[in-house]
């Protein structure tokens, strides 16, 4: 099989997520995957990139040229490293358009093939003259059949700012009537009222002891609020799914492609207008009060029937990311 060399920042948060599930995809295929610790800057693979192309000519030359000379492929993740281009016969690019520069898109034409998490998109590579294969991607399993479930209301902000939080914080003190939300977020990104605490809102600044108190709490709360801004995927909107939550999100892309109406609830979101290559959606406050309320009211059959969708479609994405991403591949080997 190929030896593959994905190539991003190994930045202990999303990407270093991504890699790891890319990885694991790719070896299950009987590929040899090497990973290739970009740093934060373009500038800052440079060094590593010549020092691999050199360490790969020696180990040619020492072979009499029965070795390659070059990587087979390429994976570049969310951003292009240009450094890296040489290093392997073909190159992909796997993108979170919400992050692909001007500058990034500059480097396209340099790519034999570029693989989109989200059908939105595809069409925007496609819009630009490029080909793209839609492979989706896929998310750890986090459920626990054996937790107890409760009607509460979770947002697992983190360290993100383009999840709504502050305005969803706002909502909530307006409604001492609604259940219980939990919000759990990250003490960089947090922003505190002082005076506007709330019997039903459990703001919680800080860092989680491990995964596994995250996991406690996706699959203790019903309801997930998960009011993204914009996506590249959207693993915290996928994970609620395959934990069996009624999932709230904005009714925008790539958002409304994982959550249907069937599956979840779509709020009504304004475009905000570009980031990158993606368009920022702001949920309406009218419409995600109006969802809250639906929820409250639903009756436990209908709740029901929608988390085992939620979770049925979580499944079915995840048991089929290998053969679309081995499918992809196949013209490049």
């Amino acid at each position: 099989m190929a030896h593959i060399n994905l190539i991003a920042w190994d930045n202990n948060r999303g990407m270093t997520h991504d890699l790891r599930l890319l990885r694991q995809a790719l070896e299950a295929l009987g590929h040899q995957v090497t990973l290739a610790d970009a740093g934060p800057k373009r500038k800052h693979g440079a060094w590593k990139a010549r020092s691999l192309r050199l360490k790969m000519l020696l180990r040619w030359l020492l072979s009499a040229g029965r070795k390659p000379r070059r990587l087979d492929v390429n994976i570049f993740l969310e951003h292009v490293r240009p450094a890296f281009l040489k290093l392997a016969r073909r190159n992909v690019l796997i993108p979170n358009p919400e992050w692909l520069s001007q500058r990034d898109r500059r480097w396209l034409d340099h790519f034999d093939a570029v693989f989109t998490k989200t059908h939105s998109a595809t069409t925007t590579i496609q819009a630009w003259g490029h080909p793209a294969t839609y492979i989706g991607f896929l998310s750890v399993d986090r459920h626990d059949p054996e937790a107890q479930r409760e009607p509460m209301f979770l947002h697992l902000a983190g360290a993100s700012r383009m999840k709504g939080t502050e305005r969803l914080l706002a909502v909530w003190r307006r409604h001492p009537e609604w259940p219980r939300l939990i919000v759990q977020q990250s003490p960089d990104t947090a922003v505190v009222v002082e005076g506007h605490s709330a019997q039903n809102l459990d703001h919680r600044v800080g860092y989680p002891r491990d995964i596994a108190e995250i996991a406690q709490l996706q699959n203790r709360c019903i309801y997930h609020l998960c009011l993204s801004e914009a996506e590249g995927w959207g693993h915290y909107i996928v994970e609620a799914m395959g934990c069996g939550a009624v999932v709230l999100t904005c009714d925008g892309q790539p958002m409304n492609e994982l959550v249907r109406p069937d599956r979840g609830l779509l709020v009504q979101a304004q475009d905000a207008g570009p980031q990158n290559a993606a368009r920022r959606y702001l949920f309406d406050e009218a419409s995600l009060e109006a969802a809250i309320e639906r929820i409250i009211a639903m009756p436990d059959a209908e709740r029901s029937a929608m988390q085992q969708r939620a979770r049925s479609w979580f499944l079915a994405n995840n048991q089929g990311f290998q053969s679309r991403l081995a499918d992809a591949l196949q013209p490049l080997l």
